[in-house]
């Protein structure tokens, strides 16, 4: 079992305004190449012979049993902020054991680890945009129909991939095979000193989910941290190792709203100097447009309809949606440069 947590992360700190926050992202400002070395014992444990590979399927890889709590953004105190009104959950199986042994198969195949390697100032080792043809497996299961109806039902809306790039990143972070990684060695230090392997960072996603692909036996801490409104920090119990692990390796995928309707927060500040822009420019552009497309069409429809009904001409409602369509383009033009 892969234990699983999902975030909604749009919040502000000071419960004052209903916009996101402003990402700020690794200094990192180019794709870079990782200078740690990935230990070959992990290599070599995760691959499987050519004969063992499976295709995804949903009746036997998809192990799902919802999370025992889901807190909300109220509760967090920061109701109406965000897309949905659920903020992150407790961890939750998704997936079996045989489909994780295929992930990591797919993570650390000789293609993945040539082409694939990625590190930033806020991790060292990343595997990142493996697309179809390097990880057909991942690909599967994170556009599979079922997959995505327990992801969002956990989310409070219905989800998708935002962008194939980001199917998914993998942090790696490993030992040298023989020592123990302790994490509670720092133990003393304050509490935001000893929060995280990450950084206090917004994503550039409205929703994430992480997955653990190492084995959860025994493990112990890797709480997620979220600073409230009131600027206390709140830990909720999530998957990650701890006492005695030799590695530590989660899966984090990056989901958006379905409907082209919702508002969509996605920033590439995080993910610009760890990615091929070229790929990621043309991904976002892609679905971004799409959506524009859908509301262009769903406005004109009701243009038509108000037409044959014989009523006026509403200036005010057809000037707002301009007016939002003209800050949806300008978002994007944020994004792209």
């Amino acid at each position: 079992m892969a234990p699983t947590a999902i975030d909604d992360p749009i919040m502000t700190l000071d419960g004052l305004t209903m916009s996101p926050p402003k990402v700020v992202g690794p200094s990192t400002k180019t794709a870079t190449r990782p200078t740690n070395k990935i230990p070959q014992w992990l290599i070599d444990g995760a691959r499987i012979p050519k004969h063992e590979k499976e295709c995804f399927n949903a009746n036997t890889h998809l192990n799902f049993q919802p999370p025992n709590k889901i807190y909300t953004m109220k509760e967090i105190g920061l109701a109406g902020h965000g897309i949905s009104p659920n903020a992150v959950s407790e961890p939750f199986p998704l997936f079996s054991e045989e489909a994780i042994r295929q992930m990591r198969a797919e993570i650390f195949s000789e293609d993945v680890m040539e082409n694939c390697q990625y590190e930033s100032t806020f991790i060292k080792n990343m595997v990142r945009g493996m697309g179809t043809s390097r990880a057909p497996f991942c690909y599967d299961a994170w556009n599979s129909p079922e997959v995505l109806a327990k992801i969002s039902q956990v989310a409070g809306v219905e989800l998708v991939p935002a962008i194939d790039f980001d199917i998914a990143n993998v942090n790696i972070s490993a030992g040298d095979g023989a020592a123990t990684v302790d994490l509670t060695a720092h133990k003393e230090k304050s509490l935001e000193d000893e929060l995280s392997a990450v950084a206090w960072h917004f994503d550039s996603y409205p929703f994430v989910c992480v997955t653990m692909i190492s084995d959860c036996t025994g493990m112990m801490g890797g709480e997620t941290a979220l600073r409230t409104a009131s600027g206390e920090v709140m830990k909720v119990r999530g998957p990650a190792m701890a006492l005695g692990g030799r590695e530590r390796i989660s899966m984090v995928t990056s989901f958006r709203p379905k409907s082209p309707f919702l508002k969509d927060e996605t920033v590439l500040t995080g993910i610009r100097g760890i990615s091929i822009l070229s790929d990621v420019y043309y991904q976002y552009t892609q679905y971004r447009l799409e959506n524009l497309e859908e509301r262009i069409r769903a406005r004109l429809k009701a243009e038509r309809r108000r037409e044959i009904a014989k009523r006026p001409f509403n200036i005010a409602e057809v000037r707002g949606f301009l007016t939002e369509q003209k800050k949806y383009l300008e978002a994007m033009l944020e994004e792209i440069y």
